[in-house]
């Protein structure tokens, strides 16, 4: 059997498989070596990954242990509290404990296997307005950049604290010139 990489995250972890995605870019790097596994769910938060993960990733007689999870939440969980989005907002310090909990539920899961966090990622605020993704009534972001790198800056602090790696998306991203367009 081969061995796996699983990506476990939210939307942007889900939809890595789409044309220039970062998990077909991963499937295609490590083609015929490793199976690059996708458990993305759009619009997921910590707390309710926290409640999938026992069904997500069920304990697997006889070995099977991969060789790396990404984690990858963030973005909802930075959601404004008074916002449209609020019904995905967790609280700074929560989203602490469930990463803390995600960690230690995969490191009592699989003691060999290489756990890397991701930061969630910087927001075009001008972006998000311009293409909302549902209704926006009050003409105001449902996230900032400012909280986005509150949770970056949380998800680094959990990294060290648990000794693992973390990929500090919300900085790397913010360093290119004009990254609010380089995609569009």
């Amino acid at each position: 059997m081969r061995p796996k990489i699983y990506l476990f995250g939210d939307s942007i972890t889900e939809f890595s498989f789409d044309e220039g995605g970062w998990g077909a870019a991963l499937a295609n790097h490590f083609a015929r070596t490793v199976d690059v596994v996708l458990r993305g769910y759009g619009g997921y938060n910590t707390r309710w990954a926290l409640k999938v993960l026992e069904k997500v990733f069920p304990r697997v007689e006889g070995g099977g242990e991969p060789l790396a999870v990404t984690v990858f939440f963030g973005a909802n969980d930075a959601s404004l509290p008074d916002r449209y989005s609020a019904f995905q907002h967790v609280p700074l310090h929560e989203y602490k404990h469930n990463l803390h909990s995600i960690v230690s539920f995969l490191k009592k899961q699989w003691p060999k296997t290489q756990i890397l966090l991701i930061t969630p990622p910087p927001i075009d605020e001008n972006g998000r307005l311009r293409n909302p993704y549902s209704e926006n009534p009050v003409t105001q972001p449902e996230r900032t950049n400012e909280a986005a790198g509150a949770y970056a800056k949380a998800c680094i602090a959990v990294a060290e604290e648990c000794g693992i790696p973390v990929l500090d998306l919300w900085t790397k991203m913010q360093q290119f010139p004009d990254w609010e367009n380089a995609y569009l």
